[in-house]
């Protein structure tokens, strides 16, 4: 038995017309003979927020007190300063954040943790669900899981998956259901928790989900009513569908090399499946070059379609990224389709796994470009694959184009996720949706014109019943693909207030609490596309609902006091802020706070995220080159003016028998490519980005990037390590370091190590450095010098003090401070 031990963990959710509150109560007590730490840990979904927290412990009960984030920020630094640690919510992966939160118990003592969360359920492919995540991470004696639906719809389908259910564990799952309720139990005794009857491990570790549907009779939806707010559901069936104009834009720049190139090619070619043969469809492929795969769209025919699956399968990745002039050529396309369906939806769908690099990169510019052009034309729907995207910059693009912004997480299943986000959007069957209801009679009415509906998905509108209405009339005009539909339908106050009376588990205000939750989500959805004076509207709307109705918003934070006055904070995290943290939006600021993590780093306290931003400054570039002056502890980062000659003379050294020469890209500054020259054994090594040439006696030998392999010429070794470095050492000679680096471009980086063994003949670009380098007196203290007086060959640079991307792979992949100097050889 653990000392400090979870004997009840409860989960109760409730849903009520697709809105869910889930409180989870967690019960600990500490067996040990002395103070222990008791954990917490939720994983709550992403769409969800916090309404509620608390810790009781010997009967105190310290809740969590929710504020403005701006103003909870302030008291927690100075708290910071006293050494007070964070409590966090973090993105933990593409549906999850988790909340964490950690507290001292004395010996024999218990805490109870209580956290509650609302969200809406949102309607996708046909079904609602509800995640929960379920990791105790021991076997708990009380453990409980009660799901309550109630759907005054009817519930059409119910059903519960689980990652980690077994024959036994599904003994412990019981289902009643009506016509309307629901109830689902999942109580495993200890016993039917275990791995095997030897062991304390617990099966309990992964997903527990369950998806319903809900009848649908009424043509204009489903209107319901409680203490004077009213939520409307729309989602109509078996309408003809809209043939559909859409144009793929594939990046194939150097970083979608690997993997991801693989998985967009094996979901392109299954959404090239799906598409209907009233479709229209075209590819445009982009690294820093932009690609039209034809000049116009083409039928959805199965000819054209097996023509397209053929580039498919040959789309390779290499180069930068030209995001700006990929879409705009996009745009072009669809601007001069001919033929095309009268009534029909066009749509551009963006993937991209970077910044743009090539062309033009400033973000503001081309989201200001591509506006411009699509003028509320077409659809743009923009597709960041992992964490190197800025999502900020994706999602405002979306956001002001009619369409959303959708971040493919690298896992396994991202092929998956790339045809399950096309699958969402496949089969438009309303355009130009309006939902009217009477003006003079409702508040607060949310977002009620929509440009697009799709097959699957359901339209939610709330607001507030003003005056004293016996009926509340709506009106629905939209247009299909045949003609413009007008739905009418009436609700009867008092008779739809009726149906939520003597529900014995609904919580009385659910329909004010869910037009609040949709009101926020909405608000703070136009925020990001908004102009700065109306942003400052629209979030001080919402930062005013979040804090009326306590739902931690990225616009509050929760504050939870600890024994001892400790003090820690749980902020909503934004998926804009879930990059990696060198990340920088290309030609924009670097977001004020950065609270969550990288897929690779995971940070567990806000106090050291902190710590760490503050502490590793913001890399934005590669330097061309990087030397280490010899006997000095100073770092050179060396450009060389792209004007230079095509091959540049780096580096001679007559004493060592070694000379290095390089040429730069075409369109990219850095080096493609490395010659290194060796007298003795006369050896040529030829460096490219695709591969590595060794020239002996007139013996060619080609060797491949993708495995790691080595040999060695008359005691010199050349060394590849897949996909990162060749080295060539030679017993006391220098050792020359080539890095192979795939994003934004494909390039190299060359270094040396042990140069104290070069001699003081050494010449060219880079070796008059290790020979003739002085640094002039400086009177300031050097180590916080910005600029200083650098010697060398007898020319004086003035040189500047600043941070770039490091990339020698013997470094922490930390911003390297270094000396910059541009030199024209």
């Amino acid at each position: 038995m653990p000392a400090v031990e979870i004997y009840s963990l409860h989960v109760d959710s409730k849903v009520t017309s697709r809105f869910a509150h889930t409180v989870i109560t967690s019960r600990i007590v500490n067996r040990a003979n002395e103070s222990r730490e008791a954990t917490f840990e939720v994983e709550l979904p992403k769409t969800a927020f916090i309404t509620n927290f608390s810790m009781s412990i010997d009967g105190e009960v310290y809740p969590g007190i929710i504020k403005e984030k701006a103003a909870a920020q302030n008291e927690y630094d100075s708290a910071v300063s006293q050494g007070q640690s964070a409590g966090l919510v973090k993105i933990t992966d593409r549906k999850l954040e988790q909340f964490h939160v950690s507290v001292s118990i004395a010996a024999a003592s218990k805490v109870t943790f209580e956290l509650t969360y609302e969200e809406l359920l949102k309607r996708q492919l046909g079904k609602y669900e509800l995640l929960l995540k379920v990791r105790p991470k021991q076997l708990v004696k009380h453990f409980q899981i009660d799901v309550h639906i109630f759907e005054p719809q009817g519930i059409r389908f119910l059903e519960t998956d689980s990652t980690f259910m077994t024959n036994e564990l599904s003994e412990a799952l019981t289902k009643e259901q009506n016509e309307t309720k629901a109830h689902i139990l999942f109580k495993p005794t200890l016993d039917q928790q275990k791995k095997n009857s030897e062991l304390d491990e617990t099966l309990l570790n992964g997903d527990f989900v369950v998806r319903y549907d809900v009848k649908r009779e009424a043509t204009a939806g489903d209107i319901q009513i409680v203490n004077g707010y009213f939520v409307h559901y729309f989602a109509p069936q078996e309408m003809p569908v809209f043939p559909k104009n859409v144009i793929f834009v594939i990046d194939r720049s150097g970083s979608m090399t690997g993997r991801k190139i693989e998985q967009t090619r094996d979901a392109l070619l299954k959404i090239l499946q799906d598409l209907r043969q009233e479709d229209h469809f075209s590819f445009i492929t982009f690294n820093h070059k932009v690609v039209e795969w034809k000049s116009s769209l083409l039928p959805a025919t199965e000819e054209n379609v097996a023509s397209a699956a053929a580039l498919v399968q040959t789309l390779t990745a290499r180069g930068g990224t030209d995001i700006s002039g990929a879409l705009l050529a996009a745009v072009g396309v669809l601007q001069k389709a001919q033929g095309l369906p009268e009534r029909s939806v066009s749509m551009i769908i963006l993937l991209t796994d970077g910044q743009p690099t090539s062309g033009e990169r400033n973000v503001e510019v081309i989201q200001e470009n591509i506006q411009k052009a699509i003028n509320g034309k077409y659809a743009l729907f923009c597709l960041g694959f992992g964490f190197d995207v800025s999502y900020k910059f994706l999602e405002k693009m979306a956001l002001s184009n009619g369409g959303i912004a959708r971040r493919i997480y690298e896992n396994a299943d991202a092929a998956l996720q790339l045809q399950g986000f096309y699958q969402e959007v496949a089969t438009p069957i309303l355009m130009q949706i309006e939902m009217q209801y009477p003006e003079n009679s409702i508040e607060g009415l949310t977002e009620n014109n929509f440009k697009l509906f799709f097959e699957g998905s359901e339209i939610i509108v709330s607001g507030k019943i003003s005056n004293e209405l016996d009926l509340l009339p709506v009106e629905i005009k939209a247009q299909t693909h045949t003609s413009n539909l007008t739905l009418k339908e009436e609700a009867n106050v008092k008779e739809k207030e009726q149906i939520f009376q003597n529900q014995r588990y609904i919580f009385g205000n659910f329909i004010e609490r869910l037009w609040a939750y949709l009101s926020i989500q909405q608000l703070l959805e136009k925020a990001i596309s908004a102009q700065e004076e109306d942003r400052k509207a629209l979030e001080a709307q919402a930062l005013d609902l979040s804090l009326q109705y306590s739902f931690v918003t990225p616009l509050t934070s929760m504050v939870v006091t600890k024994p001892q006055q400790q003090e820690e904070l749980a902020n909503k995290p934004t998926e804009a802020d879930n990059e990696k943290p060198n990340s920088l939006p290309a030609g924009g600021r670097r977001p004020a706070e950065l609270q969550t993590v990288s897929n690779r780093k995971m940070f567990s306290t806000v106090s050291r995220l902190r710590v760490a931003m503050r502490a590793q400054p913001i890399a934005n570039e590669h330097p061309q080159l990087l030397l280490q002056l010899p006997r000095q502890n100073e770092t050179i980062c060396l450009n060389i003016d792209k004007t230079a000659q095509t091959s540049i003379h780096l580096l001679s050294d007559p004493e060592q028998g070694l000379t290095v020469t390089g040429k730069l890209g075409e369109g990219i500054n850095h080096f493609v490519q490395f010659d290194i020259n060796y007298v003795n054994p006369p050896v040529q090594i030829h460096v490219y980005t695709h591969a590595i040439l060794v020239s002996h006696n007139n013996n060619n030998n080609w060797i491949s990037w993708t495995k790691s392999t080595s040999s060695t010429i008359q005691g010199l070794q050349v060394s590849v390590e897949k996909e990162r470095s060749v080295t060539a050492s030679l017993p006391d000679t220098v050792t020359v370091k080539i890095s192979l680096v795939r994003f934004p471009d494909d390039f190299l980086g060359l270094y040396f190590l042990n140069t104290d063994r070069f001699s003081d003949k050494v010449t060219g670009v880079l070796g008059q450095f290790y020979s003739k380098a002085q640094f002039g007196s400086n009177s300031n203290n050097d180590q916080r010098a910005v600029e200083r007086l650098l010697r060398v060959s007898g020319s004086e640079h003035k040189v500047s003090r600043l941070y770039k991307k490091d990339y020698r792979l013997e470094s922490a992949n930390e911003p390297v401070s270094c000396w910059s100097i541009d030199l024209t050889p």
